[in-house]
């Protein structure tokens, strides 16, 4: 339906399970074509991404660096008294922020004319959705209906389960935690480990794979590795937790190797998984795939013919920015000209590790079996800033070259800044820019951006 109003038959022509990044750009977008929406949330708005991920994560991650701020600050004649650090004036910043930016989204949606409904939604039948508030419960029929309920973390069964945490309970966490275990190797775990060791705990991060990151480009996973243990992460490979118990001396972490770690936290970050618990999915006839997630088609459209879904809910890129375009097109493929498309290939991305790490198109491996030969330029170096600071921190970039095209297929940092640079590059890489276009440009002196585009000399393959 594109027109204006609801039938008889109906109350509204969307309704959007989930206030969060993809539910609330679905609402609003197709509020202000004219059609009317509603949209259920049991919790806070803006989902996991504003409460409990992306944006404190981030807070939290420029918090930590000034640890290394007022380190680098001597070297460039600055005498800086001993600082100290309140935890407790950081959470209440944080929380404050967090506030406005809940107040921001209903604001939003309210300006765009979506009915909002608080409490938690049940899919009845393909096209009926019941929201529970306490003892209450209403039920409104919708024409269209758009899952977009996120994810939520999995925390594996094993002894003393219950005294682990998941990330989404450390924005909060009091006392602050002077010696901290992180169980998990991608993005959440590496994140916590850099942002905790940053702001002063004795961090230890357990991995069981040979390297963190998995999926990344392997010289990426092994740097940054490096770069991390050199800013004091106790990251060990090849080994995970047997058990975990309550001790006089906080808890005591029993790992596979027979070692026991003293800890005054456990975070588990070993994965999120689709958040359809209690959902009524069957009911309305929506197939799950074998990760938990729901199945969609290139329409974002479920096994049921009025049920979509969008974001983490479907488990394919866990990413803010992926499940606003697919917002976005689901959107225009109901209420708008159909046009809108979106693509998978050479969606940027980036970890707030310290350094942080950024990465846009494929690996080396990937590049190599799909393309067959490629070159390879690669640097790595110390960036200008380091030569007073004093600190060894090194910068790493890559990239990744189709041979027969000399199209740039995959580009990767380690460093300062790389999510900002990377961004930039990605526009580049998605206009599917040559090497040789690369090494046309005049790069911006001193940067380490510039890197970029003057390798000239390939790896020896």
């Amino acid at each position: 339906m594109t027109g204006k109003g609801c039938g008889m038959d109906f109350d509204c022509d969307l309704f959007v399970i989930g206030g969060g990044s993809g539910g609330v750009r679905a609402a609003r977008m197709a509020a202000q074509r004219g059609v009317r929406v509603m949209l259920a949330e049991a919790a806070a708005l803006g989902g996991t991404c504003v409460n409990v991920g992306c944006i404190p994560k981030k807070l939290y991650s420029y918090a930590a660096h000034f640890a290394d701020d007022f380190r680098d600050a001597a070297g460039f004649g600055w005498d800086l008294a001993p600082a100290r650090f309140d935890w407790r004036r950081l959470k209440a910043n944080r929380a404050k922020e967090i506030a406005r930016l809940n107040g921001v989204y209903e604001g939003l949606l309210r300006d765009a004319g979506v009915e909002l409904q608080r409490g938690w939604a049940t899919l009845c039948d393909a096209n009926t959705v019941q929201v529970a508030t306490g003892d209450t419960a209403k039920r409104w029929r919708a024409r269209h209906v758009l899952v977009a309920a996120g994810g939520t973390p999995s925390v594996p069964h094993f002894p003393g389960r219950e005294h682990v945490l998941t990330s989404d309970q450390m924005f909060d966490l009091d006392p602050f935690p002077r010696r901290l275990v992180v169980v998990g190797g991608g993005y959440i775990a590496c994140e916590f480990a850099s942002i905790f060791n940053g702001l002063g705990a004795q961090v230890t991060q357990l991995y069981r794979g040979e390297q963190v990151l998995r999926g990344f480009d392997d010289d990426v996973r092994a740097f940054l590795a490096t770069e991390v243990r050199r800013h004091g992460v106790d990251l060990r490979l090849r080994v995970d937790v047997e058990a975990v118990d309550r001790s006089a001396d906080g808890l005591a972490v029993k790992l596979t190797n027979g070692e026991t770690l003293a800890a005054d936290a456990v975070l588990y970050a070993t994965g999120r998984v689709p958040n359809v618990a209690g959902l009524g999915l069957d009911a309305a006839g929506v197939q799950l795939s074998a990760h938990g997630g729901i199945v969609v088609d290139g329409d974002y459209r479920s096994s049921s013919a009025s049920v979509y879904a969008v974001g983490d809910v479907t488990a394919r890129l866990q990413l803010t920015p992926v499940a606003l375009a697919e917002a976005m097109v689901v959107v225009d493929r109901l209420f708008g000209g159909g046009e809108r498309d979106l693509s998978y290939e050479y969606v940027p991305t980036a970890v707030f590790t310290h350094p942080n790490a950024s990465t846009v198109g494929l690996t080396e491996l990937q590049a190599r079996e799909r393309f067959g030969a490629v070159r390879i330029f690669r640097t790595d170096f110390r960036a200008l800033k380091n030569t007073l600071s004093g600190s060894e921190e090194r910068t790493l970039m890559k990239l990744v070259v189709d041979a027969a095209s000399d199209r740039v297929v995959g580009l990767h940092m380690v460093g300062p800044d790389a999510g900002e640079i990377v961004q930039g590059f990605a526009v580049a890489m998605k206009a599917g820019a040559t090497k040789a276009q690369f090494d046309a440009t005049i790069g911006i002196h001193p940067t380490a951006a510039e890197e970029f585009v003057t390798m000239r000399e390939p790896v020896p393959s």
